[in-house]
């Protein structure tokens, strides 16, 4: 369901007031608070495509009365949208739990798992939904898409039939039974409803790419280009239509059409595999070498694993009379293909332009003895046939066993193409509105926290900063600044504040010599040092500091992220210098430092087992030495203390990723977002 405003001034004073709203209302007031008022103004916000906050104001409706249906129906619209499919069907489920009369809930449900593929658990959701209402468009619609996908292709043209009959203007209904035609063999049908949906519109891309997919398989290359000039004057922004049009193109002699297109989508993407690697074989065609050498390495930077971009650059590279490269390009292929036979011809032509003839003689008859074994017996001894990883149609997993070496070797140079161009338009480019899992974000583990004198920055995040020994010595009131716990220590945070540090680093310094040192004196010096970077300052003070008070629980903690952080320091400068250096655990001196800040936050630990940020800084360590097992231990500890701990569901979430667990993975990082952490979508896109 969507929900609009007649007026721009409405909107934003509505969000201004949500804002406004949820700054000023501290966490412990929300079980108070009228829940359908903080439910309406997340709808409102919702409405306006800010997901992320959105999702926060559903968090607190569901703390302070969660027996309500509504809440999580729209948290898990905004997860939706932020293409959390696992987090919306769980919402759904618990809103479905809690009133199950609510219909849309069966729809979005339904929906979300057709995206996850289970698409006869979305039949079921759409079936209960028709209970209710037995002509709603859309689970008609969808219940239609799950059956095709399910191949139970005659009660989906019943379907179709119900949906259309009640809606014969529905565009996206004719288009999708043109595919469930298309499922069927039937061209021709599928044809025809493919020009009753343009007939009805002809602003949706998708009837046009069923055209142009019909004739590509006609091999009516006019028909084809004409298809896909059309899609690409509604999409324009679109990368992989370029290279669909150029694959066109090439077929029909269009060289320079062909270029152009690669070119064109290169430029839209200059991370395009599929773009690049289908340039390079176009000139490597016309024997430009040098830059089809280019493309084919740019290719190999970007898919270390692409078996046919190393073939081919070996290819080009005997021609290039570079041999030596060539054979090694040829042996990491026989390496990891060790029965692909074309592999062994190509190596042994190598060796014979390096006079290496005896060798080239024995990787000839190699090639040749596994093809005369294949002949004997197919099935004992198969024939290798890596796969081309970019393309979805025309690779070499179509060829048949009868096939002759050459036609081999021609699809495994052949161009490769993309069945489906993805939608990836963002709406606003504010940091955390809109399409958040479409941001280009690195993946790194939210950072340690540490003890500054720089405010937090606001976030999204449900997480307080909460630390009672921290805002016990604030109460004090012993010096004149106030400390906080920061997440991070990013320089770029703090740069206005840079000389101000350095001032009040002189002057306590010479507080100290004249008048003596207070723990809290040493404390703050050691972190002005830290945060200025000068760790072995800083370490001294720290150092100082819990001599002249043992149970000083937030000096362990400052001196715990100050060795992390020299321990982090001293290892990217060796690396700068080695970049053969070894693993970071058998780092054995940064490993001293290392061992010497979890003990810090371990004695942290035994002072007050309820510091949340001591676990989940000792789970950072373990992450970053890759002992994600450990790692997980303290991330999970960290959680049990604060179950709103979103940082430590994201980093538990990418130790289970670099373990291999996906499923958990999802978990974590679909919590994570659900509670503010923006890269989690961003991660979880890229999962899919």
């Amino acid at each position: 369901m969507n929900y609009f405003f007649h007026s721009g001034r409405l909107k934003l004073f509505c969000k201004l007031c949500a804002i406004l709203l949820f700054i000023s209302l501290p966490g412990a007031c929300f079980s108070q608070i009228n829940a359908e008022q903080v439910l309406t103004i997340g709808r409102n916000v919702l409405s306006m495509d800010d997901y992320m906050l959105a999702i926060q104001y559903f968090n607190q409706a569901i703390k302070a009365k969660p027996y309500l249906s509504d809440p999580y129906f729209f948290r898990a619209l905004a997860k939706l949208n932020l293409e959390d499919y696992q987090g919306a069907e769980a919402d759904c489920t618990i809103a479905i739990q809690n009133n199950k009369f609510k219909t849309e809930a069966y729809k979005l449900r339904g929906f979300a798992r057709q995206i996850l593929g289970k698409d006869s658990l979305a039949v079921e959701d759409y079936n209960i939904g028709l209970e209710y209402n037995p002509i709603d468009k859309y689970f008609l619609f969808y219940k239609a898409v799950a059956l095709t996908q399910l191949k139970k292709y005659e009660p989906a043209d019943s379907t179709f039939d119900i949906l259309l009959r009640q809606y014969p203007k529905f565009d996206d209904g004719f288009t999708a039974r043109a595919r469930l035609n298309l499922e069927q063999g039937d061209t021709t049908k599928a044809l025809d409803n493919i020009e009753m949906a343009l007939s009805i519109s002809k602003s949706q891309i998708n009837p046009f790419l069923m055209k142009a997919e019909i004739a590509w398989q006609r091999k009516d290359w006019e028909q084809a280009a004409s298809a896909v000039d059309a899609a690409i004057r509604l999409r324009p922004e679109l990368p992989d239509l370029y290279v669909n049009r150029a694959f066109i193109r090439y077929n029909s002699d269009d060289f320079f059409g062909a270029i152009s297109d690669y070119n064109y989508a290169i430029e839209l993407d200059p991370t395009n595999t599929a773009a690049i690697f289908n340039r390079a074989l176009l000139r490597y065609e016309v024997k430009d070498l040098e830059k089809a050498e280019e493309d084919m390495t740019s290719v190999i930077k970007l898919s270390p694993d692409n078996v046919h971009a190393y073939f081919n650059r070996g290819l080009i590279r005997l021609e290039l009379e570079k041999y030596k490269e060539a054979y090694e390009d040829f042996k990491l292929i026989e390496r990891g293909h060790p029965r692909f036979y074309p592999v062994y011809y190509a190596m042994a032509e190598a060796k014979r332009n390096l006079g290496e003839l005896r060798e080239a003689a024995t990787l000839a008859h190699r090639g040749e003895e596994l093809v005369a074994n294949y002949v004997k017996n197919p099935e004992k001894n198969p024939l290798e046939r890596p796969a081309i990883a970019a393309a979805q149609s025309n690779d070499i997993s179509n060829y048949s066993d009868e096939e002759s070496e050459e036609e081999v070797m021609n699809r495994f140079n052949h161009l490769v193409t993309i069945s489906k161009a993805a939608d990836v338009t963002l709406s606003y480019n504010e940091k955390i509105k809109g399409r958040v899992q479409d941001r280009d974000v690195s993946v790194e583990m939210e950072p340690s926290y540490a003890i500054t004198l720089a405010e937090p920055p606001e976030t999204l995040k449900s997480l307080s900063n909460y630390f009672r020994e921290l805002d016990d010595l604030n109460q004090m009131g012993l010096v004149r600044q106030k400390i906080y716990l920061n997440p991070g220590l990013n320089s770029s945070d703090y740069n206005y504040m840079m000389n101000d540090l350095f001032d009040m680093s002189s002057r306590l310094e010479k507080e100290i010599e004249t008048s003596g040192a207070r723990p809290i004196d040493r404390l703050l010096l050691g972190v002005i040092e830290t945060m200025l970077r000068n760790y072995n300052a800083a370490l001294g003070n720290l150092d100082e500091a819990i001599r002249l008070n043992p149970h000083f629980v937030v000096a362990y903690m400052a001196r715990g992220y100050a060795r992390y952080a020299n321990a982090l320091a001293e290892i990217r400068l060796s690396s700068e210098g080695n970049k053969n250096d070894d693993s970071f655990l058998e780092r054995t001196a940064y490993t001293v430092l290392l061992q010497e800040a979890l003990s810090d936050f371990d004695k942290v630990l035994s002072l007050d087992p309820r510091v949340v940020f001591a676990w989940f800084n000792k789970g950072n360590i373990y992450y970053e030495a890759q002992d994600f097992t450990s790692a997980m231990q303290c991330y999970s500890e960290a959680i049990k203390i604060d179950p709103n701990f979103g940082e430590a569901y994201f980093n538990r979430g990418l130790s289970y990723l670099k373990a291999g667990n996906k499923g958990q993975a999802f978990s974590d990082l679909s919590k994570a977002g659900e509670l503010g952490v923006i890269p989690s979508y961003n991660i979880l896109k890229r999962m899919k």
